[in-house]
């Protein structure tokens, strides 16, 4: 059984998946500030998805790929076709939108039956009015952070 992993040339080839569907569209990543988010090999993903035929520097010493930072910077750019944005660091909206997908799998998806993938599109639609009429209600958020250890 393959072992779960979690590195940049693991994610690398998931985004390089996902832009293959549509490989000239453009396309806009959000993602959290993980390492693996802004990583040399990411760089060097963007750079050929989007013909960018420069000298990306040397990993920790020179240009674009010299720090995590020159590497967002790089990534960030919105004149990119591939681009990607950072949720600010210790931000709890993601964790919100996980709240709403529990809802939605819980409620509709989990015991649901679709005919199409059109039929699915109009459910979830379907759904989405319905809970925003009936059952839409601010989130509240409970984490109080973790206890201090002594």
């Amino acid at each position: 059984m393959p072992k779960e992993t979690r590195n940049e040339e693991d994610f690398a080839n998931h985004i390089a998946q996902i832009i293959a569907t549509n490989p000239n569209d453009g396309w806009i990543f959000v993602t959290d500030q993980l390492n693996t988010h802004k990583s040399e090999s990411l760089v060097r993903l963007v750079a050929t998805n989007c013909a960018i035929d420069i000298d990306l520097g040397v990993k920790g010493k020179s240009g674009i790929l010299h720090s995590m930072e020159s590497r967002a910077t790089f990534l960030t750019d919105t004149t990119h076709r591939i681009r990607f944005v950072y949720t600010p660091k210790h931000s709890s909206w993601l964790n919100q939108i996980e709240c709403w997908f529990s809802i939605l799998v819980r409620r509709l998806l989990r015991r649901g039956n679709f005919m199409s993938t059109d039929d699915l599109k109009q459910q979830i639609l379907n759904f989405i009015d319905y809970f925003n009429s009936t059952l839409a209600k601010p989130f509240i958020w409970k984490f109080l952070g973790y206890p201090n250890s002594a």
